[in-house]
């Protein structure tokens, strides 16, 4: 494995100096921001080609915007050395835009996920919630299809409004489940170099988010393996908010916070993506030992980086509102030193880009 990784050239380095982050220090948790057009999903694709090429460390990628679907595919024009040992990656895209399909056994999941995916308090609606703790026992005789025919059968009032509510939010029908077939959890044990999980294929937001609180809980139950992963949760604010308004949206806001929090023994690093500092959990937040910042103008945002990334040197922070597209600070960990740069070029296809200004 290199113990540097390339990235650019540094900024102000008159004869193009190569600009690196250390492999060994992605085991921290790093937070990646920049406002939009400033070239961060670009960008990042740059640092995750090279995490595939030089290091064994497996990438989880909750992608919300189909944009790393393509990371398997070469551009015209790369470097053919390093596109011949990217080719050779295991690059799995599970979901609408992959050759995987990304399902989930609602069985499987556990019993607060499942509660919260169907909208289940455990006091208001304490008879559906036990029975549905009842269920845990009979998990490996029930499958996804037949659930809802599983709980009518049973002939009591309580099953039957549990069966009602599964087909009344529509959840019964979720293009998600997996039906007793491959689901998410196998893929993630196989250990690819690479699993992107289109979130963005989905037709409604609550079927995405479900499917992210499956992939971190499916994570975090195994963390005991202590297998090294980045997990890289882009347009992170998704996710976990500082304010989340749903059951979903609130575990999926904890788990993230946890394995912030607890996850780097256990070897789940986080790698969190997004426009704004202020639209990502503290919690999650401060725990993050690295920084890439791209151009940032709102001296509302500067000021709440400055704040929570004392590494950072408010001098190169306050640089950031004049970045053009492409360039970086990079502070923290995975850098000797805090240090200005231009992305290189990227060596596999973008799953998203912006739309162009239609000329006649």
């Amino acid at each position: 494995m290199a113990a540097e990784l390339p990235i650019g050239t540094l900024l102000e380095s008159s004869d193009g100096a190569h600009a690196h982050v250390l492999a060994r220090k992605l085991n921290r948790h790093t937070f990646w921001c920049g406002q939009s057009g400033s070239g961060k999903t670009y960008a990042l694709g740059v640092l995750l080609e090279q995490v595939m090429l030089e290091t064994e460390l497996p990438l989880v990628i909750l992608d919300p915007n189909s944009d790393f679907v393509r990371l398997g595919e070469m551009r015209a024009g790369a470097d053919r050395a390093s596109a011949d040992e990217l080719r050779s990656r295991d690059v799995r895209v599970l979901g609408r835009n992959g050759d995987h399909d990304l399902r989930v056994q609602f069985t499987n999941l556990p019993l607060k996920s499942k509660a919260a995916v169907a909208q289940i308090d455990p006091i208001l609606d304490a008879d559906e919630y036990n029975h549905l703790l009842r269920l845990e026992d009979e998990v490996h005789s029930i499958d996804d299809r037949d659930l809802v025919a599983h709980l009518r059968a049973k002939g009591s009032a309580v099953h039957d409004k549990l069966a009602n509510r599964l087909e009344n939010l529509g959840i019964s029908e979720w293009d998600l489940w997996a039906w007793g077939g491959r689901n998410v959890g196998d893929h993630l044990d196989e250990r690819a170099d690479a699993t992107v999980l289109d979130l963005g294929g989905f037709p409604t937001p609550a079927e995405s988010r479900a499917a992210a609180l499956a992939v971190l809980d499916h994570l975090w139950e195994h963390r005991e393996e202590r297998v090294g992963r980045l997990i890289v949760i882009d347009e992170a604010h998704n996710l976990c908010r500082p304010d989340p308004s749903t059951p979903v949206e609130r575990l999926l806001t904890e788990r993230i916070v946890q394995i912030a929090a607890e996850g780097r023994k256990y070897g789940l690093w986080l790698l969190l993506s997004t426009q704004r500092p202020s639209k990502v959990h503290i919690n999650a937040l401060s725990q993050c030992d690295n920084l890439a910042l791209m151009r940032m103008s709102s001296p509302k945002d500067l000021a709440e980086l400055a704040d929570v990334f004392g590494y950072a040197p408010a001098s190169m922070l306050e640089r950031s509102s004049a970045f053009t597209q492409g360039q970086a600070l990079f502070a923290g960990g995975f850098v000797d030193s805090p240090v200005l740069v231009q992305m290189g070029a990227r060596l596999t296809e973008e799953g998203g880009s912006d739309v162009a200004v239609p000329l006649r």
